[in-house]
């Protein structure tokens, strides 16, 4: 493979200060360049989206619309780190199989194209159909380099642009910005949801420590209705990349209002992380709700308590019908996201994820799961049943079944008061290993040997924790691996962890440790786009 070594100015490399959904407090070096991995299509993804090439961060303007999801992301064409920010776009038929478009959002002499999103505006309340299309409305902020280097402290604006070829192209509109900035240097990452019980639109900010509510009527003028926040949750870093979706409580008829909110750092393992708070709203303020008053850094509520889930939205005009929240992330972290051991290109998405609110007692809690449609691509399937372990045992090894790009599931019955360890290695003594605590109750992913680690001193130095909220006896565990990824649902989704890991050979062996247990219901599907 041709390496490439991008020579990055001194102007380029002030300009690395001024992430979209970026690290404000850097923890690791900026100015460190490429890292060449051994083999850079080993780590690429078989099922999750990346870019064809270079770099790649928050997922941007989701919309379904005729049978296809739209995936735009923060992109840098030109290099495979972070740099003056596009608009990328991908489609897909299911959420699993894209297929990348041309760049649908350029910078311009306002600005760079920061995050933001897209909806659908079906009754054409802009006015910017033309009476057949109903036109696509995106939201993005605008970041000035040239203000910020002045030192100004409004150099994020918003602004719009729409489509009448459903995605394809996009004009912006001439009466940019939409909404001037009011002197805050954090300034973001516009989110628009449809209220219907309030017949507006309501889009959510992201302004240094906390959250601005705006509504309109038209897409075109907004106005700020109240904020929240601060002092409220976790607030280790600048609060970004919020969304704000009312969700019907599972086997019940109450509806509440879900506030999504990114933060970096201040992320529960440290880096970046997405908290979610559950409420009310009144159509101008968002109130939360009884069961979580007097939240403070170390509350529970995040949607993911591993280090690779950021600044993750949810996709706009899903139809009534299907009624499903729908949301993915960006698979890294700031700490170490320029960084990481691949070269032609740079960041992976999560799998594409089911949201759902439920309540125990008088707790409200958010899960998740993989969408369904990755069912749909199961290809070779492993089965075993009563599995007894005492000490290190092995499971199952590749001869048996390939474990590099597959979905893996089991239960343990009745929980003992002991530690549960299990482990993916390869015959190069890279290992990956992942548990439950259950005296502590603790979940955990410990990639510290798991093969390249040492490009960033942040990436394997520490063991990442996860409470477990579950309070049942039996332990359910689902576990999506894709090369470089693993993506942990336990007890069904109530607590959920996800990481990248970079093995010098593919994972070949899931062995387990403990003291006199058994694993059940043990299945393995190989993933297979094709």
């Amino acid at each position: 493979m041709k390496n490439k070594l991008i020579i990055l100015s001194s102007c380029f490399l002030s300009l690395m200060l001024m992430f979209s959904c970026k690290e404000n407090n850097k923890e690791s070096d900026e100015e460190t360049l490429e890292v060449t991995a051994q083999s850079d299509t080993d780590f690429r993804p078989a099922f999750h989206f990346t870019p064809e090439e270079n770099w790649m961060n928050d997922p941007n303007g989701m919309f379904f619309l005729n049978g296809t999801y739209h995936l735009f992301f923060q992109y840098y064409p030109e290099g495979n780190t972070w740099g003056p920010m596009h608009w990328g776009h991908a489609t897909s038929k299911d959420m699993i199989k894209w297929e990348e478009q041309p760049i649908a959002l350029e910078p311009d002499e306002q600005g760079y194209i920061f995050s933001g999103s897209a909806v659908v505006d079906t009754e054409n309340t802009s006015g910017f159909g033309d009476g057949e299309t109903p036109p696509v409305i995106a939201m993005f902020t605008y970041h000035d380099p040239k203000g910020e280097e002045e030192g100004r402290e409004d150099y994020q604006t918003q602004a719009i642009a729409y489509s009448l070829d459903e995605g394809k192209t996009f004009t912006k509109y001439e009466g940019n910005p939409v909404i001037e900035n009011p002197g805050i240097r954090d300034f973001r990452d516009p989110k628009i949801t449809r209220d219907n019980v309030h017949d507006q639109w309501i889009m959510v900010l992201s302004a240094d420590d906390q959250t601005m509510f705006y509504t309109s009527q038209n897409l075109k003028d907004w106005e700020l209705a109240s904020e929240f926040g601060r002092g409220i949750g976790a607030h280790g870093g600048v609060w970004e990349c919020p969304d704000f979706i009312q969700m019907k409580v599972e086997d019940s008829d109450e509806k509440k209002w879900v506030l999504i909110q990114s933060l970096n750092p201040g992320g529960y393992n440290g880096g970046s992380g997405t908290q979610y708070f559950v409420g009310d709203f009144d159509g101008k303020t968002f109130t939360l709700d009884e069961s979580m008053q007097d939240l403070d850094e170390d509350h529970p509520y995040w949607l993911d308590f591993g280090k690779d889930n950021y600044a993750g939205v949810t996709w706009a005009n899903i139809p009534e019908e299907d009624g499903r929240h729908l949301f993915i992330g960006w698979m890294s972290n700031w700490q170490y996201a320029n960084e990481v051991p691949t070269e032609t290109w740079r960041s992976a998405m999560t799998i594409a994820r089911e949201l759902k609110l439920t309540k125990t007692e008088d707790t409200y809690r958010v899960i998740s799961s993989p969408v369904s449609e990755l069912e749909d691509y199961k290809g070779e399937e492993f089965t075993k049943n009563n599995i007894e372990v005492e000490g290190e045992t092995q499971i199952v090894a590749s001869e048996e079944i390939d474990l590099a790009n597959a979905v893996l599931s089991f239960e343990i019955e009745n929980l003992k008061q002991q530690e549960y360890h299990f482990s993916l290695s390869n015959d190069g003594g890279d290992i990956l290993k992942f548990g439950y605590d259950h005296k502590a109750e603790e979940f955990y992913i410990d990639r510290s040997n798991s093969g390249l680690t040492d490009f960033n001193e942040n990436f394997g130095d520490k063991v990442s924790k996860a409470p477990r909220l579950s309070k049942t006896s039996n332990l359910k565990v689902k576990a999506i691996i894709d090369n470089m990824s693993i993506e942990l649902f336990f007890d069904n989704g109530e607590t959920v962890m996800t990481e990248i890991f970079f093995p010098e050979q593919p994972l070949s062996t899931f062995s387990a440790e403990g003291k006199n247990f058994s694993i059940n219901n043990l299945k393995i599907n190989q993933v297979k786009l094709n």
